[in-house]
């Protein structure tokens, strides 16, 4: 593609440094924001506060969605670095990092160091990877437990034997299991590569006599499970408690069998993972004209280095087909094989005039997308901005937030024009490293505050005063995360007049001290809003507070019908 003065060496250094730039940009400079960031930092601070890192809690709640890995690691990472906009996204920059690195080698073992440099390169290019790998989810957690599994089933199979390979990746299995619950995933590695050598493929790893050392694989892979699954179920009897046994038996099979089985959310058609392909895993996706050929010609070979990943990733995305309960961050796993495969092709196939012309009309197309829709959003003539600024009360932020998009247009088009066909690949690179080093440096502080809920909660402080105890009604895990002060809560999940009606008794003990924090939606027709203090917007909610006189008399909230024709519970 491009010949450089630099050794592999120092090519490796400048790749990981360029890596560590763009994913690490921004840390320190937000909060946790929703959907998933609150919850996990909320348990994550529990364990840190209260030591027990085991069964994860939500508020006074135990919290069974998944097991407590992830959130584990945050805890570690705190006590490490004593502040949480660090601690929160540490687990997520060093999986991107480490993905990046076990794909490299990857490449470099099964072809060559270039090899391995571009497939890297090209998994750092993918929008799903950064921008999972720059959030604080589980996905890129798991998401690297897999690929290291898949990195050591390859080198045994492909490279070996090398059965200490396998069986880190057999452990590495183990390891996603007990952070998500899909580790097992990377195990589905077996089936292509019993068919190569079952059709007597070359290049495939052939052992006799080692069923000791195969099946202590197995070993290794409920070694890792049993890390969690032991303790956890120990502590479980130990408690002989109903809130114990029901988190058992939710984190153990509702959650999991039962999610697959019977998703009961993000339901999407089955077409659904080829539009996720084709534009969450740009802008590779872009050369799949290119490199699907090619994939054919090297399967008719019988190419064993293309069939065991290939495979794979199309098992993943049939496996997550067939429920109705789609995201798109479930093939993310599949995503680092895809960039290697494509890794094995990038210096041919970059060498095509049409592809770079395909490349170069992206970032135009990406150039002016953003930099018409930045001077619309800008200027107000656009509907859809104009409701955000509004929905997350930026206000003059809202022009700054603006500005960022429209300078990332400007550098994309000025980057087209300037690099033109010949170094069209450049020009990608530019613009991307606008997006996410604008995103992170531009756009972050502008809408920390009323994404993450740290304002309304400092506001909320501000209005009951410093000795005064608050209490949550209808709250959100950044609400309690942010809370300036220990908060009471009534429960999550628990039906919004329920909490409400226990914390009008808890309010009731000491009238004068005790306030609520209260979504207005949740008031219900208990509550006067013309009693009730205003404490601010975020996250499309508006939030109250108000003393025990809001309260109207003899009504209670768990039996009163709500009178304004809404559901109470609706979140």
């Amino acid at each position: 593609m491009f010949q450089s003065p630099l050794t592999p060496r120092q090519q490796l250094w400048l790749f990981f440094a360029v890596a560590l730039v763009v994913l690490a940009a921004g840390m320190g400079l937000r909060d946790p924001w929703p959907a998933d960031e609150p919850r996990f930092a909320l348990v994550a601070k529990y364990m840190v506060e209260s030591g027990n890192w085991l069964i994860p809690h939500r508020g006074s709640e135990l919290y069974s969605d998944k097991p407590p890995l992830f959130m584990a690691s945050q805890a570690f990472f705190y006590t490490l670095t004593g502040n949480w906009r660090i601690a929160f996204l540490l687990p997520s920059l060093l999986a991107g990092l480490g993905m990046l690195g076990l794909v490299y080698d990857l490449g470099r073992r099964l072809w060559n160091h270039k090899v391995g440099l571009y497939a890297a390169a090209a998994l750092l290019c993918a929008f799903q990877f950064v921008y999972q790998a720059k959030r604080a989810q589980i996905d890129p957690t798991v998401c690297f437990f897999i690929t290291l599994a898949n990195y050591g089933l390859l080198r045994h199979f492909l490279l070996g034997p090398d059965w200490r390979a396998y069986w880190l990746g057999c452990f590495a299995a183990g390891l996603g299991v007990i952070t998500k619950g899909v580790g097992v995933l990377a195990l589905l590695m077996f089936l292509p590569y019993l068919f190569a050598r079952w059709k007597d493929w070359p290049g495939v790893s052939r052992t006799q006599g080692s069923a000791g050392r195969w099946l202590l694989g197995a070993v290794a892979f409920l070694a890792a499970i049993s890390l969690w699954l032991g303790p956890m179920l120990y502590a479980v009897l130990a408690q002989n408690a109903p809130e114990y046994r029901a988190y058992m038996d939710d984190i153990l099979f509702r959650q999991t069998a039962g999610r697959y089985a019977r998703s009961w959310d993000h339901h999407q058609p089955p077409w659904y993972y080829v539009q996720v392909i084709a534009f969450a895993w740009l802008p590779l996706s872009l050369a799949l004209p290119w490199a699907v050929p090619r994939w054919r010609d090297a399967l008719r070979a019988r190419d064993a280095r293309v069939l065991l990943p290939l495979a794979w990733i199309v098992l993943i995305v049939l496996f997550f087909t067939f429920p109705r309960g789609k995201r798109d961050v479930y093939i993310m796993p599949a995503l680092p094989l895809f960039a290697l495969l494509l890794g094995a092709q990038l210096e041919d196939i970059a060498q095509r005039p049409w592809l770079r012309r395909v490349v170069l009309g992206f970032v135009a197309a990406l150039g002016a997308l953003f930099l018409v829709g930045g001077i619309l959003a800008w200027s107000g003539h656009l509907a859809a901005a104009n409701r955000l600024v509004e929905q997350r009360g930026l206000g003059a932020g809202g022009a700054v937030l603006w500005g960022f998009v429209i300078a990332v247009g400007a550098v994309s088009l000025v980057a087209a024009l300037w690099l033109r066909t010949r170094r069209a690949l450049l020009a990608l690179a530019i613009s991307l490293a606008a997006i996410w080093l604008g995103s992170s440096f531009w756009a972050y502080p502008v809408l920390n505050d009323s994404t993450s809920a740290s304002a309304v909660m400092r506001r909320a402080g501000e209005l009951i005063g410093k000795d005064a105890e608050l209490g949550l009604v209808a709250w959100k895990e950044q609400n309690l995360l942010h809370a300036d002060r220990p908060a009471k809560d009534f429960g999550f999940v628990k039906r919004w007049p329920q909490q409400l009606a226990e914390a009008r008794l808890w309010q009731a003990e000491q009238p004068q001290r005790r306030w609520l924090f209260v979504l207005r939606d949740a008031f219900g027709p208990c509550v006067d809003a013309d009693k009730t203090v205003y404490a601010g917007h975020a996250n499309r909610r508006e939030w109250h507070v108000f003393k025990a006189d809001a309260f109207r008399p003899g009504c209670d909230p768990a039996t009163a019908k709500a009178d304004d024709g809404g559901d109470p519970d609706a979140e």
